[in-house]
């Protein structure tokens, strides 16, 4: 049975959008308010180095894990200057007294070691106030030039045990890179942490690309291109970065493409004659299926958590609303009511939510709703927001915004799926249309 930190923190994650404020004496407890969350305070003094060569790396670690943390907006830290204890054994006893008296309610404890090129490290949870380690303390191995990835992986389970959610941060974010001035703008793929960091490009800009895709498995990335002049669907793998047309058919475009669940078929839109569908396919024996009929706009496709159903964007009513449907295709049935024009819908990992673009009384905005339809909610408001993706807990979305006197400069935005906690991610360039990876292994 969990702990009462973490049954408080996750009866708070349960709350959206209205908001709790943690007790800052005594017993942890929840109190709603007028839809303000405090965040909880918590302390990470420096990892503590087995050697005077591990100390850079150390120190690296905490700061990654307090900007993990903290940038979820549902922790507040305890500046080290702070601190009346000074953690310089990470098997020695935790003064419980010195932290209850600097208000930190939990606390992340670590060791560091590294050997040539391997990286080791070790952390602790703490209860403060109930004067106990949380769990027991977990050892993560890899190398010094992903010291990075250890720190995300560090915050992943500090971040579940207090929740008793999945974690996000060792997870990645492909994306388009936006350069040069507007009317001769160039784009390319890339690849980052989830929080900006670590950008590596995957193809170069000589042709337009747009709306990349992850694999289930995070390995593979499917995405539009220009390169022959009109849009075609590509294959990419992220390790070797060597990439495939998918769908070449003369006289026909193909754009939208999204992975099914199991990593082996993809949906996506296909222009040809004057009508555009929803087709799927096969990826090993490229066999392609039909999946609607209607002289509309089909697009924008996305499966459900259990591959059984898609939500898509059609036109078919008079303008753009969102629709599901069997994944086989058939009867579509409509679940988006409000006024405006919906767009990019996108399914979340957790089922119970579709994220979409919403263009309503001249304003653009990132919104969810129910699978029904129901409970319609508007996260963001903006010149132009749009194209969002899941984080892989569902509990953050990542969006395109672009803002008026920018140039025409995209840049990419993230907010939580109660509205709060709204902020830039950070790009070398401009930035749009960006998808979320599953948990890296």
């Amino acid at each position: 049975m969990r702990n009462f930190l973490a049954s408080a923190l996750a009866a708070l994650m349960m709350i959206a959008p209205g908001g709790a404020a943690f007790a800052q004496n005594g017993p942890l407890r929840i109190e709603i308010t007028d839809g303000v969350i405090e965040p909880m305070p918590y302390a990470v003094p420096d990892f503590v180095p087995d050697t005077p060569a591990a100390a850079e790396i150390a120190a690296q670690l905490s700061r990654v894990i307090a900007s993990d943390l903290t940038g979820t907006g549902l922790f507040r830290e305890v500046p080290a200057s702070a601190h009346i204890s000074r953690v310089t054994d990470f098997g020695a006893p935790v003064k419980y007294a010195d932290w209850k008296a600097v208000n930190a309610q939990a606390l992340v404890t670590g060791g560091v070691s590294v050997q040539g090129k391997k990286l080791t490290v070790r952390f602790r949870l703490y209860d403060v106030f109930s004067d106990k380690e949380m769990g027991n303390g977990l050892q993560f191995t890899g190398t010094t030039e992903g010291w990075r990835r250890m720190a995300h992986k560090v915050s992943d389970a500090v971040y579940s045990r207090i929740t008793g959610e999945s974690g996000y941060f060792d997870s990645r974010v492909v994306f388009v890179s936006e350069s040069g001035p507007k009317n001769e703008r160039q784009k390319r793929l890339a690849i980052m942490d989830y929080d900006g960091a670590d950008v590596k490009y995957l193809t170069s800009s000589d042709a337009i690309v747009l709306a990349p895709r992850f694999s289930p498995s995070g390995d593979r990335v499917l995405y539009t291109s220009y390169e022959s002049g009109f849009p075609q669907i590509h294959v990419l793998d992220v390790g070797s970065v060597q990439r495939r047309v998918l769908n070449a058919d003369e006289g026909t475009m193909s754009f939208a493409p999204r992975f099914a669940p199991d990593g082996r078929t993809v949906v996506y839109s296909l222009a040809q004659g004057g009508n555009t569908d929803l087709y799927k396919m096969d990826i090993s024996s490229g066999r392609r299926t039909r999946l609607t009929t209607a002289p509309s706009i089909e697009t924008a496709p996305s499966y459900s958590p259990d591959g059984s159903q898609i939500v898509f964007e059609s036109d078919r009513s008079g303008s753009p609303q969102l629709y599901i449907m069997s994944a086989n295709g058939g009867d579509a049935r409509r679940i988006s009511n409000g006024k405006g024009r919906y767009g990019t819908p996108v399914w979340s990992p957790r089922g119970d939510l579709v994220a979409f673009t919403k263009q309503s009384g001249g304003r653009f905005h990132i919104g969810v709703m129910r699978t029904d339809g129901s409970e319609e909610r508007l996260l963001t408001a903006s010149f132009l927001d749009e194209g969002p993706t899941w984080s892989p807990n569902g509990r953050v979305i990542m969006f395109t915004r672009e803002t008026q006197g920018a140039g025409g400069r995209a840049l990419l935005y993230s907010v939580d799926v109660s509205g709060r906690n709204l902020k830039p991610v950070r790009t070398p360039d401009g930035a749009s249309d960006p998808a979320w990876s599953p948990l890296q292994k």
